[in-house]
Order: C-alpha cells, then sequence, then structure tokens
C-alpha cells in the first residue's frame, strides 16, 4: 500500500503518526541570553500535530549568533529554557527534535560583542544584492580548534538529551559551518579537512559520531541542502557529494536525512533525491516547495518517506488538519517573521470548529 501524509510512519526508534513534518524555522523569539521561553513552547506546542517537530536552528556555542534572538543550548539557563519547551510539545501529544548548528562564518560580530567568526576558510560571505548583514571575514580553524568545534558539538548535543528532545538533527546545510566544510566553493584547505570529499566531510561526520554516542542512531537525522545557494556556497559535484553522504549515513544507521531542496520538482533535485534513495535505505525527508498534492504524490511514489512544510506551518498551527480537510491554507504576514512577541508568532489561528467537524476526505 502507497503512504500518504497520514500515513504513520516509524523514523528510527521513533514512531510517527503521520508523514507532515514541521521545518526548522528561525524565528527569534529567544529570551535575553539566547534562552527558549514560554512564548516558544507556546509555539511549538501549537503545532504538536506534525508527525515530528524539528526546532529551529540552535547554536552549540557562545558569541556564535547569527540571527540576535536565536536560541542556544550551551548553558543551563537554556537546557532548562528547552525543557520547558519539550514538556509542552509532549503534553500536547506532539515528537520534537532539535536541529543544532554552528553558524561559522556566518555569525555577525555586531551581534558577538565583536568576536571574529571562524571557518574552513578565511574567505567573507558575498552577500547578494539586499541582504544587509554586516559580515567579516573569518578566522580559518586550526586543526586543534576543529577538535574543540567537535567537542562544543557533543556538549550541545549532550544538554539537548538532557532537556528531553526526542531526537537531535545535525544542520549540515544552508552555508553554515558544517556545509562550510563539506561543499567545495567555501573549503580551499590542503590539511585532512580540505581537498577530497572525504575530507571535507570529515567534520560533519565527527559530529554525527558523536551525536550517535549520546542519542543512539535511531534519533539522530542530518539535514544537507547540496544545491541551495544561501550564505555563499555551492559545490562543483552535487551528485558525488548525495551519494558519499548517504553512503556514510546508511554505514552508521542514521535514522532520518533531511534533503534541503531550492526547489523539490527541479530535475536536478530530483536526481539528487534519486541517488539519496539508491544508497540510503533509511527514512527520507524532502522539503523544498512542497503544497498538500505535490508531497501526497512524493509519497505515493515511493520518492519520500516524509514531507518537511516549513512557510504553511507559520500561519497554519493546524497544518495537519487543515491539509486533512483540505481547507483554506491562512496567509502569513511575512513582515512579522522575525519581530520579537507573539504577533505573527503565536496568534494564528486553528479552524472554526465547523470546519473541523466536516468529514474527513480520503
Amino acid at each position: 500500500m502507497s503512504a500518504s501524509l497520514f500515513s504513520p510512519l516509524q523514523l528510527g526508534d521513533l514512531h510517527l503518526p503521520n508523514r507532515i513534518i514541521m521545518a526548522p524555522m528561525t524565528r527569534t523569539r529567544a529570551e535575553p541570553g539566547h534562552v527558549p521561553g514560554a512564548l516558544m513552547a507556546t509555539h511549538y506546542a501549537q503545532r504538536a500535530s506534525a508527525g515530528l517537530l524539528i526546532a529551529e536552528a540552535t547554536s552549540v556555542a557562545p558569541r556564535t549568533s547569527a540571527f540576535g534572538a536565536d536560541p542556544g543550548v550551551y548553558d543551563e539557563a537554556q537546557v532548562a529554557g528547552w525543557r520547558q519547551v519539550v514538556d509542552a510539545v509532549h503534553a500536547a501529544g506532539g515528537r520534537i527534535a532539535l536541529q543544532v548548528f554552528h553558524p561559522g562564518r556566518a555569525a555577525l560580530p555586531g551581534l558577538n560583542d565583536g568576536a571574529q567568526p571562524v571557518s574552513s576558510t578565511d574567505r567573507a560571505i558575498r552577500l547578494p544584492q539586499g541582504d544587509d548583514r554586516v559580515v567579516a571575514a573569518p578566522r580559518r580553524l586550526t586543526l586543534a580548534e576543529i577538535g574543540e568545534v567537535v567537542a562544543q558539538f557533543r556538549r550541545g548535543i549532550e544538554n539537548a538529551h538532557r532537556a528531553g528532545f526526542d531526537a537531535v538533527e545535525i544542520h549540515g546545510a544552508h552555508g553554515y559551518l558544517l556545509d562550510q566544510f563539506l561543499r567545495d566553493s567555501v573549503n580551499d584547505r590542503s590539511d585532512a579537512y580540505g581537498g577530497s570529499l572525504e575530507n571535507r566531510a570529515r567534520l560533519l561526520l565527527a559530529v554525527l559520531d558523536e551525536a550517535i554516542a549520546v542519542f543512539g542512531s535511531g534519533r539522530v537525522g542530518l539535514r544537507i541542502s547540496p544545491l541551495v545557494a544561501y550564505n555563499d556556497i555551492s559545490d562543483s559535484d552535487p551528485r558525488a557529494l548525495v551519494q558519499y553522504v548517504a553512503q556514510e549515513i546508511e554505514r552508521r544507521a542514521v535514522a532520518f536525512l533531511d534533503l534541503r531542496h531550492e526547489q523539490h520538482d527541479a530535475p536536478e533535485e530530483e536526481a539528487l533525491a534519486d541517488i539519496a534513495r539508491l544508497h540510503y535505505r533509511g527514512v527520507l525527508l524532502r522539503n523544498g516547495g512542497y503544497d498538500r498534492d505535490s508531497g501526497a504524490a512524493d509519497l505515493a511514489s515511493g520518492r519520500a518517506d516524509g514531507i518537511v512544510y516549513g512557510k504553511p506551518f507559520l500561519a497554519n498551527p493546524d497544518l495537519v488538519e487543515r491539509f486533512r480537510k483540505q481547507a483554506p491554507l491562512a496567509q502569513p504576514d511575512f513582515s512579522l517573521l522575525y519581530t520579537p512577541g507573539p504577533r505573527g508568532y503565536i496568534d494564528y489561528p486553528a479552524l472554526e470548529p465547523a470546519v473541523i467537524d466536516e468529514p474527513a476526505l480520503a
């Protein structure tokens, strides 16, 4: 029987009631000190009907903020804040994973007491027209410092485990630190972490191994975005990159691969998904421009095991029910995407009961 959006899914050690996954989305609602608070707990609990919530990119190291009021997972106050979020999601019947990352050269000195960012390179991000971030040239990490970065990830992952998260996703996408090592347009090193694909993937795989040591492979996932150019990054051979990463996570029995597309049905993106399918037998999550019907189609065809939705969840905390009833979707106010406070964050209403009581569509 082919899968649908509403079919249950065994994702590693987790049993999901449906295959509608909420994407990690930075919303800059953390409290001072990069501490998750009650507002974030409400936001995630409202969306707990998703098969799995993947909480927003969360830094494992101090003075590495890329957005301002983004959360961290490197001190006790942050662990306590995340525990409040996890408890609220669990009380609402949901499951939640934490996406852990280090922004590398995407960290902004103006948000970090002037601290210079670090990276695989010493070249700064080239910003596109209209991007008003104030970036700085990073400092190239030494071999010893790379070991310290792995240790920072380990502590952050241990903290996520203590906070009660059901799983952890390693953020190897979007031009952040692990991606700055992985993709060859940024990684210009000539040591054991540069040059060959095996060398460039070394840091990412070391972090994955730490996550597996803490959570077990059945509760660890990885996100990559081989064709997404955000943060001035690309790769000369994305097909080889996907094949190698897929083979390595298959060998480790990683629970899921979150393949982030620029647009899921672009031919080259479809080719990458096919390569991932060929070399990785775990759960393949796909994300990038899906609506209800296209997500259902890729599940039915077997081209994905779960569909990750971002923008539709912004203004539709009950997205699962709206998809089930084929009800209209509310549209988000993008001017409130990163503003502080509840507006545009926790004030989007669910369907009226009269709509919810309509007979479900197959």
